[in-house]
């Protein structure tokens, strides 16, 4: 639902005041949240790695922002693909998490691909995915840092994520901001709710389960994603990022499927 609407309102505005109107929005939602919990708000176990990861998460949310605004949406969630398998990686080397051999396999079949939905050597290649890429590699690390805190409070976390998205994007939106009309605040709105509401799924989420098990729940979204670019944009999917998908998903899946076997 986000996606639609930042697609939609991407056209008009630009993607650093996109992520502003976002945060500060969340950050209205989140008020009654930080006044009931304001004594807990004085307790922060770890500023320093909050601020790594809001840090991440602001490079990654610009980054994706702008990819849905210039490319197709299959196209951003299929490369967006390879985020779980970067956040898998992450979270061994970084986290210590432990990663069966055949969820490995899984992971290196489904990045052949994400290959091919890119198609780098190809003239269906368009440097533009380098933008997706970067919010990938960002998102990853932002996910890592994020189970690295499952013992921090989670309105803190919630706080530190909108303010900070708020303080880092302040300026590009600044420099790039166009008046926004009226009849846009009610969309502009709704991207801020449903990324708040999303927010806090995801946190709560990755308090309950490690990294490396949750990264591949966000394969089910090429389906309604795919959907909303085809009826709402009329956006045709290429055959490559067709086949791409069809081998990620093959891949995980059937990984997934071998390794409860056994």
């Amino acid at each position: 639902g986000m996606t639609a609407l930042v697609k939609a309102q991407g056209v008009t505005y630009p993607a650093f005041q996109l992520v502003f109107i976002r945060a500060m929005i969340g950050l209205v939602f989140i008020l009654p949240l930080i006044w009931r919990h304001r004594r807990e708000m004085r307790n922060v176990r770890h500023p320093w790695r909050n601020i790594v990861r809001i840090s991440c998460n602001a490079i990654a949310l610009s980054s994706n922002f702008l990819a849905i605004t210039i490319l197709p949406l299959a196209m951003v969630n299929a490369v967006g693909f390879s985020r779980p398998l970067v956040t898998m990686a992450l979270a061994v080397v970084m986290l210590g998490e432990r990663v069966s051999r055949m969820r490995w396999i899984g992971a290196c079949l489904a990045f052949v691909g994400v290959l091919v939905v890119i198609a780098p050597g190809t003239a269906s290649y368009d440097a533009k995915v380098l933008v997706i890429l970067l919010s990938v590699v960002f998102g990853a690390l932002a996910t890592v840092q994020t189970r690295a805190l499952k013992d921090e409070n989670l309105t803190v976390m919630m706080v530190f994520y909108t303010v900070g998205l708020v303080i880092i994007t302040a300026g590009p939106a600044i420099v790039t901001w166009q008046p926004v009309r009226p009849i846009d605040w009610l969309p502009l709105l709704g991207i801020g709710l449903l990324a708040q509401l999303g927010q806090y799924c995801f946190l709560r989420a990755y308090r309950l389960a490690d990294a490396s098990v949750l990264a591949p729940v966000g394969y089910l979204s090429i389906v309604v994603v795919t959907a909303v670019g085809y009826f709402v944009f009329g956006e045709v999917p290429a055959l490559h990022v067709v086949a791409g998908v069809v081998i990620i998903l093959a891949a995980l899946q059937g990984a997934a499927l071998i390794e409860r076997r056994r």
